[in-house]
């Protein structure tokens, strides 16, 4: 593929609802470009984007995929991300390196939840948006309808370009009609007629007009657009988010697909024109950096792959400059020079080596020592630092175990790998509970984590619920004698001490001396501090830690020859044993506190959730972040959480979401005790085997 500037390339990212034809637009328009010589579908498992082994398998995407073609004379990187919720890492990635999102939504099901979002993300990032109604000859597929939800959903910005009438279908820039053969060629018909087509005329003239004086001017005059006005109109109105063309068409049997191609150069922002972002210097202030071929570098790692035979890949977006596989370009985030590997461009799994990639183009480089995704790679004469893509937090948590026989030593290295991939994914060792803890969007997000990891690595995991760090405590004072006595030729062992114990508001174990007299010595309080310490480790109820405790050295007696401190660290021990019993010892649970993001429509359900685990609801806002939403805030018991990932997304079809953090302990309810103490029993018995 030869190279093209900035002018000539169109960075495009495919988003939607899942299922809703993104993989399959992006291969009908690479088959159409020539790019490929077969149309790959879904169903087959053989299509460009969806290579990898697990979304051949599970026929959906899991991660975002690059795709450049030719056609009219300019580049197009299509960048394919993935539509279920789950797997919402590639989505972000995706949209951060494109110029123009199109949102695909299905002309039988119209707007979804994952229309929403990709329209809120694009939003977000400032980026381009346009819609392309897909599965047009499917059945109960309705264009106008599918059109009509957007337009209620999103208002009058929705600009319909290509309209179906018949078997043929109309484009409203040039006003000509096209059918389609086989190979989703267009060749002009005749202009059918329906009354619907004056309609959209008028409104999309409207839009247009909407976009500058003179063409305002021209439309009140009821005077008709060029074709170049038209272009201009839509073209401004999609730089500045006034309008939102919509396209359609079927990738199946390719009809409408050239002509959303076609509309590509003419009306979507060139990387020239969008691609330019603002960074920070290395005096920390914002400087725009332009998109031009011949300024200092500056390129941003908007994706990594981790791969074990291969090594790492990291995909990148140049926005200034060109780089080179001599060049040697400083990476902000660690100060150093990274040595590149090879330049490649990216066909799916493909790669083509290059010997540059120029601004404004997408490709890879291979083996980049340090540099990880959301890093900037730039010319060591300017230093730059672009804004890293904000990612959704993981929520949903699974402990995990191992199958295998010596896939411990090589689980924590190679999630540390995927990890380097997968921005929404986290691993961490709980050091109470003494489980590894795999953290991500939801249930299919980690189960495709451990099928690679198996496919990948050789390590063979499974996934059970994570067990919950409950503490003990007392709730009454007294007094108790603990006393060390063994005697067995030459010298013995012996240790004596009074202690009172009483519930304290700390978060561990206090402990005090008050003895009078010098009947313990005071070389033996460390002693004894100790081995109260080392017993509060395990409490007396389930064998959690003991805390907010405060434990009194008040009296005692010591031997001149046998005393020592193991002695009265035995003593302490055996106090605590027989102290905790009588000071009525508690259980507590770990609270934490809930915000739930959530669509109106749906607050009454998750207060009900809240209610259902225990919770306590403390409040309820609207959101000044996101019209039509409410914010909810509860303290719930950790305990009940561990599947609220999956009924949260249930419950509000995706649209709400929540973050939950560890407030403080509180005590557990006594009918609870029971079955807690028993958990952790068996907790242990196994531990033990």
């Amino acid at each position: 593929m030869k190279q093209y500037t900035a002018e000539n390339i169109r960075n495009i990212a495919l988003a939607g609802h899942g299922s809703d034809g993104k993989t399959s637009l992006a291969e009908a328009m690479l088959y159409i470009a020539g790019a490929t010589d077969r149309l790959g579908t879904i169903a087959d498992g053989n299509t460009v984007c969806d290579f990898d082994p697990e979304e051949i398998k599970r026929k959906i995407s899991v991660s975002s995929a690059v795709a450049p073609f030719e056609h009219d004379g300019v580049k197009v990187n299509v960048i394919d991300t993935p539509g279920l919720f789950d797997f919402a890492g590639g989505f972000h990635e995706g949209v951060r390196a494109a110029d123009a999102v199109i949102i695909t939504l299905s002309a039988k099901s119209g707007v979804l939840v994952g229309t929403e979002k990709a329209w809120k993300l694009a939003n977000k990032m400032k980026k381009a948006k346009a819609f392309f109604i897909s599965k047009m000859d499917q059945e109960n597929a309705d264009f106008y309808k599918a059109f009509e939800s957007l337009k209620n959903k999103f208002g009058d910005c929705v600009c319909p370009v290509t309209v179906p009438v018949g078997d043929v279908y109309v484009n409203m820039i040039t006003e000509k009609a096209f059918k389609f053969d086989a190979k989703g060629k267009a060749s002009e018909a005749a202009m059918p007629s329906d009354d619907r087509l004056e309609e959209i005329r008028m409104a999309m003239n409207e839009a247009i007009a909407n976009t500058d004086d003179e063409l305002m001017e021209k439309f009140f005059a009821d005077e008709p657009f060029t074709e170049e006005e038209r272009i201009k109109g839509l073209k401004a109105g999609l730089k500045d988010g006034t309008i939102a063309p919509v396209y359609c068409g079927d990738a199946i049997t390719l009809k409408g697909v050239e002509l959303f191609m076609t509309s590509l150069k003419k009306v979507f922002p060139s990387a020239a024109e969008a691609a330019s972002e603002v960074a920070t210097d290395a005096d920390g202030k914002e400087v725009l950096v332009k998109c031009e071929a011949d300024a200092p570098l500056a390129a941003y790692v908007f994706k990594t792959v981790a791969d074990p035979f291969v090594g790492k890949l990291s995909f990148v977006k140049v926005i200034a400059g060109t780089i080179a596989t001599a060049a040697t370009p400083v990476d902000s985030r660690t100060g150093s020079q990274e040595r590149l590997g090879k330049l490649v461009l990216m066909h799916g799994k493909v790669q083509e080596p290059v010997d540059s990639i120029t601004a404004g183009d997408i490709g890879a480089i291979t083996k980049l020592a340090e540099a990880a995704t959301g890093d900037t790679l730039c010319d060591p004469k300017r230093v730059v630092s672009f804004k890293k893509t904000e990612f959704p937090a993981p929520c949903f948590r699974m402990a995990t175990y191992t199958k295998g026989k010596g896939d411990d030593s090589k689980t924590a290295s190679s999630i540390a790998r995927l990890m380097e991939e997968d921005a929404t994914l986290n691993f961490e060792m709980n050091p109470e509970t003494k489980q590894q803890i795999l953290s991500g969007l939801g249930e299919q997000h980690l189960d495709v984590v451990i099928s690679k990891l198996k496919s990948k690595f050789g390590v063979d995991l499974g996934l059970e619920k994570p067990r919950v760090a409950y503490r003990e405590t007392i709730r009454k004072k007294v007094k108790v004698q603990g006393k060390h006595k063994k005697q067995s030729g030459g010298h013995g062992q012996y240790g004596d001490v009074w202690i009172e114990f009483e519930p304290t508001d700390s978060e561990e174990m206090v402990f005090e001396e008050a003895v009078f007299g010098g009947s313990v010595p005071r070389n033996f309080f460390p002693a004894v501090e100790k081995g109260l310490r080392e017993a509060c480790k395990t409490g007396m109820l389930a064998g959690y830690p003991m805390v907010g405790v405060l434990a009194r050295l008040v009296d005692g007696s010591y031997h001149p020859v046998d005393s020592n401190d193991m002695s009265f660290q035995m003593a302490a021990r055996l106090a605590y044993k027989a102290g905790i019993v009588q000071a009525n010892p508690v259980l507590l649970e770990p609270i934490g506190t809930l915000k739930v993001l959530v669509p109106d429509g749906n607050t009454g359900d998750v207060l009900g959730e809240v209610n259902k685990r225990r919770g306590r609801v403390l409040g309820m806002s609207p959101s000044e972040e996101e019209e039509g939403y409410s914010v909810v805030e509860a303290e719930v018991p950790m305990s009940e959480m561990a599947d609220f990932t999956t009924v949260m997304r249930s419950m509000t079809q995706g649209r709400g979401s929540f973050s939950l953090e560890f407030a403080r302990y509180e005590e557990l309810p006594k009918m609870l005790e029971p079955a807690v103490i028993e958990e952790a029993k068996q907790w242990m018995t196994e531990e033990k085997e």
